[in-house]
């Protein structure tokens, strides 16, 4: 399929426009926006920041930051224009019009990186299922062919069928395929998870915020050598390994996709069956980047799409990754029941990491024993 966020041809320079709506995190949002551009092989030429109480209707950052954008892209050479914010299809038609060049918010900008990370069968219809869900809305192109077609056949459509309502509707035949297809996934990866719990395996989810070092702690536990990379979504198909935890049996450790702050709801929905497998696991791996000055509104981020995909009430181990960046040494914190809660570590030295495999034990040791008292309940 093509991108249908295809870069113009002749170069990739960007530049980045915010706006300050008096968010308390605003130059973190932005440092974010210039990593998701890096990410996704932009190059930054400049950035166009403003304050505003609210967007404006129609350019979304107003005229005059609108000229101040086009003269810069114009400086720069510049053919891309990208938002930190989220624009209607209107605004976004508009400032093209304007610009004469390329416009992506933050959705656009996020499905792109996701369009080129996805390697599997099922991470590539899911990519697709998200962006055309975002461009059903934004299905509003410069024809100028928009005369009445003839009648025909099939795709051709109907008596009266214009070129754009023609699109319309092979777009919602595209998404009813991919949906048909996912569904299909799903099944099948449901049957995988009744089988381990049948062959009382434990199966465990690592989450967290984009770049946490999620792939790096799993590769560190399993041995792996899944791909990582000090960039935003790194990997997006989830990859499954089996762990033996010597005296206790085998678990299940699954690496899902990265979140993010205003992770699309058209990933989150696309992601379904394979976010699926946190919501059904035995316990959640949280991996937080210990170094981030920003980790506690990326815990909060975490948990909101948890809650959002039904994995809120699962077992959960915040695991502060990364301690090597800041001088900690490794740590461990328990509840009032002695269960640990909280490990503080570094998957890239293998500090503490002999912590967290204990604390892999102690959770299967934990699940035995309750199955064994609903056993002798039943």
């Amino acid at each position: 399929m093509k991108d249908l966020f295809e870069r113009p041809s002749g170069g990739e320079a960007a530049i980045l426009v915010s706006v300050d709506f008096g968010e308390r995190d605003y130059s973190e949002s932005l440092h974010e926006l210039r990593q998701l551009s890096l990410s996704a092989g932009l190059a930054v030429r400049g950035t166009v920041e403003g304050k505003r109480s609210a967007p404006d209707a129609k350019l979304f950052i107003g005229s005059g930051k609108a000229d101040e954008l086009a003269q810069m892209m114009q400086a720069s050479e510049s053919n891309i224009a990208v938002f930190n914010h989220d624009l209607t299809p209107s605004q976004q038609r508009n400032l093209e019009r304007l610009l004469q060049a390329r416009v992506v918010d933050r959705t656009g900008l996020i499905l792109d990186i996701f369009s080129q990370r996805a390697q599997s069968h099922e991470g590539k219809l899911q990519v697709e299922l998200a962006q055309l869900e975002h461009l059903s809305t934004r299905l509003v192109r410069g024809w100028t062919h928009l005369e009445r077609q003839k009648g025909g056949i099939g795709v051709r459509g109907g008596p009266g069928e214009t070129q754009l309502e023609l699109d319309r509707r092979m777009l919602r035949i595209r998404v009813k395929q991919l949906r048909e297809k996912l569904l299909k996934l799903k099944a099948q990866r449901g049957m995988q998870r009744r089988a381990r719990k049948r062959s009382n395996v434990m199966t465990v989810s690592l989450v967290g915020y984009t770049n946490a070092g999620k792939s790096t702690v799993f590769n560190r536990l399993t041995k792996a050598n899944i791909f990582a990379a000090d960039q935003l979504f790194a990997t997006l198909d989830t990859t499954t390994h089996k762990l033996f935890i010597p005296d206790c049996g085998a678990v299940v450790l699954s690496d899902t996709v990265g979140f993010i702050k205003h992770l699309p709801h058209a990933l989150v929905e696309a992601f379904g069956a394979t976010l699926e497998e946190a919501a059904q696991a035995d316990l959640l791996l949280h991996i937080v980047d210990t170094a981030s000055t920003n980790r506690d509104e990326q815990i909060a981020e975490v948990n909101k799409v948890l809650l959002e995909i039904g994995a809120a009430n699962v077992a959960q181990i915040l695991v502060y990754n990364q301690i090597d960046r800041v001088g900690l040494e490794p740590a461990v914190a328990r509840d009032e029941y002695g269960r640990m809660t909280t490990l503080h570590v570094s998957a890239k030295t293998g500090a503490g990491m002999d912590l967290l495999r204990l604390a892999l034990a102690e959770h299967w040791q934990y699940l035995q024993k309750q199955s064994t008292e609903e056993s002798t309940y039943a």
